[in-house]
């Protein structure tokens, strides 16, 4: 990670090493998951998951350093510019570096970071709208406060979540606590709302589901006019029970 600190050329292909490095891993990973269980998979699954979003986030903090050291040396009359590679992964318009990246409100985020800053804004409870959830819809819940209820709508379709997938969540973070209804079926977008019938409601549009994030790109918008979706939302509480396959 210190590489997305480092300047030059060296850091810059040392750095689109590792991508590769950790791309033929993933592939190798899931080329050969038959030599393995599947409950240990989907163990290891969820562990990949959460290990890249630990290190996103030590990506992110390693730039707010390198920005504070930026401001010490300008008080100083000294400039120090920004990592070549950190100009370069916000460059969406470069293909090779698209991965793992999204709009949020228009501004490029890496998207698993994305997903984490709007769950941390919840006080009371987060729903989360979408038809096409799997184990790393639930990984990016992980680090949501036990005090916040999360209701997951989704009539589950394509691969899905699993049973097992679920309860082998439930063994790693077993204070996260999830509940899964239906959506009924009349929702074809992705939609995230945070504290509803609070003082600090907010929705957010997703061009795409939470478990596909970084894949392609695609935005998360908040939603100015909400109260288009007060009767959508209130309706979608009384959805029953979602039964994971």
């Amino acid at each position: 990670m210190l590489m997305t600190v480092l300047k030059g050329e060296l850091a810059v292909k040392q750095s689109k090493a590792l991508i590769r490095t950790f791309k033929k891993m993933k592939d190798y990973i899931v080329e050969n998951q038959g030599l393995i269980g599947k409950r240990e998979f989907l163990q290891l699954s969820m562990q990949i998951t959460s290990n890249v979003v630990e290190m996103q986030n030590l990506r992110r903090d390693l730039r707010d350093v390198e920005d504070q050291v930026a401001e010490v040396m300008d008080t100083l009359n000294n400039v120090v510019h920004k990592s070549e590679l950190s100009d370069l992964i916000l460059d969406l318009s470069n293909p090779q570096l698209k991965y793992g990246f999204l709009l949020l409100n228009g501004q490029p985020v890496e998207a698993n970071l994305a997903y984490k800053d709007i769950y941390s804004i919840a006080k009371k409870s987060i729903y989360i709208v979408d038809n096409y959830i799997g184990v790393k819809t639930l990984v990016l819940l992980k680090d949501v406060p036990s005090s916040v209820k999360v209701i997951i709508f989704s009539d589950n379709i394509g691969k899905g979540l699993h049973t097992l997938e679920y309860q082998d969540f439930c063994k790693e973070y077993p204070f996260r606590k999830i509940t899964f209804q239906k959506s009924g079926g009349e929702f074809h977008d992705r939609y995230i709302i945070i504290d509803w019938n609070t003082e600090h409601q907010r929705i957010y549009h997703c061009g795409a589901s939470s478990k596909d994030a970084g894949q392609r790109i695609t935005s998360i918008t908040e939603v100015v006019d909400q109260m288009i979706y007060t009767d959508l939302i209130n309706n979608l509480l009384k959805n029953p029970v979602l039964k994971l396959r």
